[in-house]
């Protein structure tokens, strides 16, 4: 997936479900520049972390990597 579109996605299922960026990298134990820098897309998560970013938002993890058209 690309990295930017992933981006995107992370920050707006973030926002869908209420949380802000501290609230979000509390949850993760991350912290907030880790998040944004997700967020933004100049860091590329691992597959675990995207697991714990999907379970956190109480989605699927298809769900958050879904590519449009597919």
């Amino acid at each position: 997936m690309d990295n930017d579109l992933l981006a995107q996605r992370i920050r707006a299922f973030r926002k869908l479900k209420g949380f802000t960026q501290q609230e979000l990298a509390q949850r993760l134990e991350v912290s907030v520049a880790v998040l944004g820098s997700l967020e933004r897309g100049t860091r590329k998560p691992d597959p675990k972390l995207l697991t714990n970013i999907a379970d956190t938002l109480g989605i699927d993890y298809n769900e958050l990597i879904r590519i449009s058209g597919t």
